[in-house]
């Protein structure tokens, strides 16, 4: 098939656009050439003004943004800068004045901004060349070239879908992934408050993930144990949310149930309650001057306060079984839902072949249940990684040895919260998030890529 444009290649079962930067390039006339420089121009020379005018435009603001400050701030991002607050004395006004030095965060910030606009430049320039030549071809075919209007017209039409997305696009871009790049970039600095490296700091490689993976430092020792017991608790938070909502749905939803949606509105209640609130609650209660403590020792149960959450193994018992408190009711209202659209021929045929109560929930109940929901599990079971409310506010990670940034019930997420926010270390920071992140994406991806929600998502009857 010849390269002729106006046509489209065939690759497999996808399509390739011909007009692409290699096409301008190798067969593009002269015009269409020099817009690869002045970006627009092919446009323009075959009338079409104003995406030519709009194409000039983005290259003119992006080249007056570097000489204005995208260069500089390119020049800097290598070093984060080295000139320190300095104190000089003013001779006419009799006084010391300071002098600002370099501000390594800025620095950062805007050389990674700067990086993040060229990229979105050079993505818009691609465009500019590949519309340079697709003019160009049809032109020379003597093909319809659109105007302007007509352009802007498409948007609602045969490309609106361009349209709709545009800004979804350009806020995920500004304000998840640029934010996200600058908070990875802290990761491969020293930038903390050990050694005075809040205003100035340096780049400093793999060394924190090294720190952070070494068993032998002592935030190494940390992190270990910070991430068995993440794994530990969104374990045990996942399953034992599921089964016991499981069975209370199954038992509410039963035909011989009485007052079904009483029993419902009882356990859903918790709900309606605002999380932060129940979670306080049950912190004041079980705290050692609390309520429950409190009676225990009124009525002779007990001689001295329980440690609910100043000894480790009780703290983390607490916080599993007061969480379920908070999710066991969103469960029961997922696994209320299944139950009510699983067809009931499946129920009386198992009975009429003679199946008991406990083969028709292992062989139809539960395997119904779990290829809907195994999706819902591995989000609530990330959600637990991440559940920064319940261990912060009932425990606040506690209990903490001394010397260590890091307390017995502490998630990833709650660590990371205190080495940024308590500690000021916020280059140890960035590498918790991004082990946070490696983490919940090999457990999530592998988990739902064996499921049979994945496999056969339509085999199911």
């Amino acid at each position: 098939m010849s390269k002729t444009a106006g046509t489209k290649k065939k690759k497999g079962k996808e399509f390739e656009s011909p007009y692409t930067v290699t096409g301008a390039i190798t067969e593009g006339d002269i015009i269409t050439k020099l817009s690869m420089l002045i970006m627009g121009l092919g446009n323009i020379a075959h009338k079409q003004i104003g995406k030519g005018i709009m194409f000039l435009a983005v290259e003119a603001a992006y080249i007056w943004f570097m000489v204005s400050n995208g260069f500089y701030n390119l020049s800097m991002f290598p070093s984060l800068g080295w000139r320190e607050q300095e104190k000089v004395w003013n001779e006419a006004k009799s006084i010391y004045e300071y002098q600002a030095g370099d501000q390594s965060n800025l620095i950062l910030l805007y050389g990674v901004i700067t990086l993040f606009i060229t990229f979105l430049f050079v993505i818009v320039w691609r465009e500019a060349v590949k519309s340079s030549y697709k003019s160009e071809v049809l032109a020379k075919e003597g093909k319809h070239l659109n105007s302007f209007k007509e352009d802007f017209a498409s948007l609602f039409d045969q490309n609106l879908h361009k349209f709709l997305l545009a800004a979804p696009i350009i806020g995920i871009l500004a304000f998840t992934i640029m934010p996200l790049i600058y908070n990875i970039s802290m990761a491969f600095t020293n930038y903390s408050k050990l050694n005075e490296h809040l205003v100035l700091f340096d780049w400093v490689g793999l060394d924190n993930f090294k720190k952070i993976l070494n068993f032998g430092d002592s935030i190494g020792k940390q992190f270990y144990s910070v991430l068995g017991w993440t794994l530990i608790w969104a374990i045990f938070a996942t399953v034992l949310n599921y089964i016991l909502g499981m069975i209370l749905a199954i038992v509410i939803n039963r035909k011989d149930t009485k007052g079904k949606a009483f029993w419902r509105f009882c356990f859903v209640l918790s709900i309606a309650v605002p999380q932060f609130v129940s979670l306080l609650i049950m912190r004041n209660m079980f705290s050692q001057t609390g309520i429950v403590n409190t009676l225990l020792i009124k009525y002779g149960l007990i001689d001295t306060a329980l440690p609910f959450f100043t000894n480790a193994t009780w703290a983390r018992v607490m916080v599993i079984v007061i969480n379920l408190w908070v999710g066991v009711p969103y469960t029961l209202l997922q696994v209320t839902g299944i139950l009510q659209n699983i067809p009931g021929e499946l129920y009386e045929a198992a009975k009429i072949d003679g199946a008991n109560a406990v083969q028709i929930f292992f062989k139809i109940t539960l395997p119904y249940m779990l290829f809907i929901m195994t999706p819902y599990l591995i989000t609530q079971f990330t959600g637990n990684i991440n559940n920064f409310n319940v261990i912060f506010l009932l425990s606040g990670g506690n209990p903490t040895p001394v010397d260590a940034t890091a307390g017995k019930t502490d998630l990833l997420v709650t660590w990371l919260y205190k080495l940024t926010v308590d500690k000021n270390y916020y280059n140890l920071g960035a590498v918790i998030g991004i082990m946070t992140f490696i983490v919940l994406a090999i457990v999530a991806l592998v988990t739902y890529r064996n499921t049979a929600s994945y496999k056969d998502e339509e085999g199911f009857m």
